[in-house]
């Protein structure tokens, strides 16, 4: 990519671009905590959601790193400094494809639940209750019955 000289404004600009919106344009998923929001994303080791973000700052709790707009797609999307200002003013916008590999979420199972066999006595229960929890067994007795 030529060198393509940037105006302090311009660099002003790009900086202060409110990060929230950006990252819901780009379909990232955004979590409200607080007043600010938490960015949930996944990759092959699985679920992260260290990195905070308010307004156009960030800040990963992970690795102690944080910063602006242009130092987030930097650091988040491994873009170079002329490429994260195209795409923070608007001049282009790349396609998701940058975001880091989403793993695939499995859907868990859900086993329907059985109730154990009932017990003839309550044996077991009393012995737990007495010597473990050191529930009086007149108490015990009385809710038994």
């Amino acid at each position: 990519m030529p060198y393509i000289p940037y105006t302090e404004e311009e660099k002003q600009l790009a900086n202060s671009v409110d990060l929230t919106e950006f990252l819901r344009m780009r379909g990232e998923k955004l979590e409200k905590v607080g007043r600010e929001y938490k960015l949930i994303y996944y990759d092959g080791s699985g679920k992260h959601d260290s990195i905070m973000i308010h307004g156009a700052a960030w800040f990963d709790h992970k690795n102690q790193v944080g910063g602006g707009a242009i130092q987030f797609m930097r650091y988040f999307y491994g873009m170079d400094f002329q490429t994260a200002m195209n795409e923070l003013l608007g001049r282009s916008v790349a396609p998701i494809a940058h975001s880091p590999p989403k793993a695939a979420v499995q859907e868990k199972k859900i086993k329907k639940f059985h109730l154990p066999k009932a017990n003839e006595n309550m044996h077991r229960v009393y012995a737990y209750l007495i010597k473990q929890r050191f529930i009086s067994p007149e108490i015990i007795t009385h809710f038994a019955k």
